[in-house]
């Protein structure tokens, strides 16, 4: 669930035959099979990590198939990781092929020409014509944790900021500049030190109570106008950190000269601009990177999820002159793995053999006018937003007050799901829709087919 709510009860339908196209559910959920392993691992797993009882044996394409045979319509893609689809041949095989030659030598201690020439190819796509360099990771955590300490050993300042609202990562540095849901900072403070935090572009709810353009982009320019001149002092500023569409937080879509002016602002005092594309990039958007909508290029980039496919991966792209200057500064052990960076080339050339930044962007616009088609059916979904397949649905109680509508969307998510369609919540009352690229007109009908039902039936 994406909340810390009950859940609902089980629909009605839960049990009964289900088929809609390739979605056949057959069992409740979870069935047979299924219950057996949620209890196993509700008694030795960590709480706090799963968000429905969805057991998965089997993924291909766009659909996952559970311990039970129930065939789901997967429009969460791992949380974006899947952009390629479950299981794409190109990346078995590729992981395959490298796990029978060499897994692991001496992490980032010696040399190895697939992380060479991945590191060449991943630079190459970053905006901007200017050298860069890049570092890997294993997680978008970590590569944000890299990112802040590139932009302070450089700056040699204490303070980042960011965006309220903003997703970055739960580990101790990542955490201090994350802000998306108070159950992910709660009782965890001191955090690393430095972070600081400022309204986000959210045009649906202004903070400021304005409309854009009307507002002359105010809750940007306020960075300016009091922050810097009251409690933020620039010269102690090392770097401002964003997502270009903001993930846990909502989807939220900054109007398109956001980020022009947000630079304009930062580059007379010396101020770093790290774009965390963690979730939005890697194609998601209908571009490599959602920040090239903005036409901005960042001083340091961070990626993950998506660039392996499901093997983990993550890497920080940097203006090369940020480099560090002396050994061991910063370093891992897994970084750069050999079978994920096998993987990552197999997705980078499927991203391009397959065109599917082009189909993100054509399977966007048709996922959002179906989505409007449901917004003019039912008033409870206030706003219909996003850039490619990074698509979100905000569900209020009232269009005119806005008022959050969180334990209905909580209900329509589990709904769905009973029904075949695997969809994650974010910020406090929205859905996101992000199947992986290689997703038909035909699978965005059967998707919104099963909207349509879940809503109906919450709000029964």
């Amino acid at each position: 669930m994406s909340s810390s709510a009950q859940p609902p009860k089980v629909p009605a339908n839960a049990g009964k035959k289900t088929k809609s196209g390739g979605v056949s559910i057959t069992t409740k959920i979870p069935g047979p099979n299924g219950e057996k392993i949620v209890a196993e691992d509700t008694k030795f797993m960590m709480t706090s990590t799963k968000s429905a009882p969805i057991v998965g044996a089997k993924g291909e394409g766009v659909w996952i198939t559970d311990v039970d045979g129930n065939r789901f319509l997967d429009f969460a893609a791992g949380v974006g990781v899947l952009n390629t689809g479950h299981c794409h041949p190109q990346v078995v095989e590729a992981v395959r092929k490298q796990a029978g030659e060499l897994m692991h030598f001496a992490g980032t201690d010696f040399y190895y020409e697939t992380q060479a020439r991945l590191a060449h190819r991943l630079a190459e796509t970053a905006p901007g014509t200017n050298p860069k360099k890049v570092f890997f990771t294993n997680s978008g955590a970590e590569s944000v944790e890299a990112a802040l300490k590139l932009a302070r050993w450089n700056t040699q300042r204490p303070i980042t900021i960011g965006l309220i609202g903003s997703f970055h990562g739960r580990t101790m540095g990542a955490l201090t500049m994350t802000s998306s849901r108070p159950p992910q900072r709660r009782r965890f403070m001191a955090y690393a030190g430095g972070g600081t935090h400022i309204p986000a572009p959210y045009c649906y709810r202004c903070p400021y109570k304005q409309e854009y353009p009307g507002c002359g982009l105010y809750c940007i320019k306020i960075l300016d106008e009091l922050y810097f001149n009251s409690v933020l002092p620039p010269e102690d500023v090392a770097a401002f950190i964003a997502e270009p569409v903001m993930g846990e937080g909502g989807y939220v879509v900054p109007p398109k000269d956001y980020f022009q002016t947000l630079q304009k602002i930062l580059k007379p005092y010396g101020i770093l601009h790290i774009d965390d594309e963690v979730q939005a990039g890697m194609g998601r958007t209908g571009k490599m990177w959602a920040i090239q909508h903005f036409d901005v290029v960042p001083d340091i980039m961070t990626t993950a999820k998506a660039l392996g496919s499901g093997i983990p991966i993550g890497a920080m792209i940097f203006n090369a002159p940020l480099d560090y200057t002396y050994q061991g500064a910063h370093s891992n052990t897994f970084g750069g793995n050999l079978v994920a960076c096998a993987s990552a080339h197999a997705t980078l050339d499927i991203l391009s053999k397959e065109k599917l930044l082009d189909n993100a962007t054509r399977q966007g616009a048709y996922l959002k006018q179906r989505l409007q088609e449901l917004q003019s059916k039912y008033d409870v979904i206030g706003d219909v937003r996003g850039l490619g397949l990074m698509v979100a649905t905000e569900f209020v109680k009232d269009r005119r007050t806005k008022e959050f509508a969180t334990a209905l969307r909580d209900k329509i998510e589990h709904e769905a799901y009973h029904r075949g369609l695997i969809l994650l919540g974010c910020g406090k009352s929205s859905l996101r829709y992000i199947p992986p690229l290689i997703v038909t007109s035909e699978q965005i009908d059967e998707a919104v087919d099963i909207m349509d039902a879940s809503i109906a039936a919450a709000l029964k």
